[in-house]
């Protein structure tokens, strides 16, 4: 006849050996990547170079400022997109997004990134309830597809500030310039085709017309300039990453149903 005090005891020992086995692996996966960072550090020129070359890109450059309201006046700054691409070109750094605990009804979660030179990290642990608002109304998630989708996209905020509090503030700096100049100078396509694309994208995703972004800008947009559709971009990529709502830029009042 079976134990079952037994049984419980025999099962707790093996969860714990392979708690412990884990726990091992992972701190020799980290002895590695220390390792050769030292081996192979980071030559700061050709990381900066990588860095200015990517921002080139037009891809990236319409989606790495973006621009949210405070206190009267607009703040603009680099989005996750280009946070990303700092932390591939800099090296030697260790970025993520991990889920620690998944309680009934949230997870606690932890955005980190690591300078595997010089052992600088900065980590932020955060909740997210597993609901959603949707047509004015809580919605609970269960669908594990639907939580991971919420833990990363709450994950994503986190992660930029994470990866901005370790990447030097100058190269940032310029980062945001080279994609400011690869907006307003290396375009290919006429100016007046790249505003009816963004004011499709308003209309489509947000519900915002023409007239109430013309009313934004104080003019109508047959006399927008480079400067501002770029604007218009880091508007549009504020509220995309969730930097800024819609009613910030546009009153909802304004909005059209």
């Amino acid at each position: 006849m079976n134990n079952p005090l037994q049984a419980s005891y025999e099962q707790e020992q093996t969860g714990s050996v392979l708690a412990q086995a884990s726990a091992s692996r992972e701190m020799e996966e980290v002895k590695g990547q220390i390792f050769m960072a030292k081996q192979f550090p980071r030559n700061v020129f050709q990381s900066e170079q990588r860095i200015l070359d990517a921002c080139k890109r037009p891809a990236l450059a319409q989606t790495a400022v973006y621009r949210y309201p405070r206190g009267g006046q607009s703040v603009e700054g680099p989005s996750i997109r280009l946070a990303e691409v700092l932390a591939q070109n800099w090296g030697n750094l260790a970025f993520g997004i991990k889920e620690l605990e998944q309680r009934p009804g949230e997870s606690v979660a932890m955005a980190y990134a690591w300078d595997l030179e010089t052992n600088v990290r900065e980590e932020k642990v955060f909740t997210v309830p597993h609901t959603r608002k949707a047509r004015g109304k809580i919605q609970k998630l269960e669908d594990p597809r639907d939580i991971y989708e919420l833990v990363a996209n709450n994950g994503a905020r986190r992660l930029r500030a994470c990866i901005l509090g370790i990447i030097p503030g100058d190269i940032v700096e310029k980062a945001v310039e080279e994609c400011n100049r690869t907006l307003t100078g290396n375009n290919k396509e006429p100016l007046k085709d790249r505003i009816a694309v963004a004011l499709n994208a308003f209309k489509d995703k947000y519900k915002v017309t023409q007239e109430q972004i013309e009313k934004r800008m104080g003019y109508n947009v047959s006399a927008f300039t480079e400067r501002d559709y770029a604007d218009l971009i880091k508007i549009f990529t504020s509220i995309k990453d969730g930097m800024s709502k819609v009613e910030d830029w546009f009153p909802k009042e304004e909005v059209k149903e």
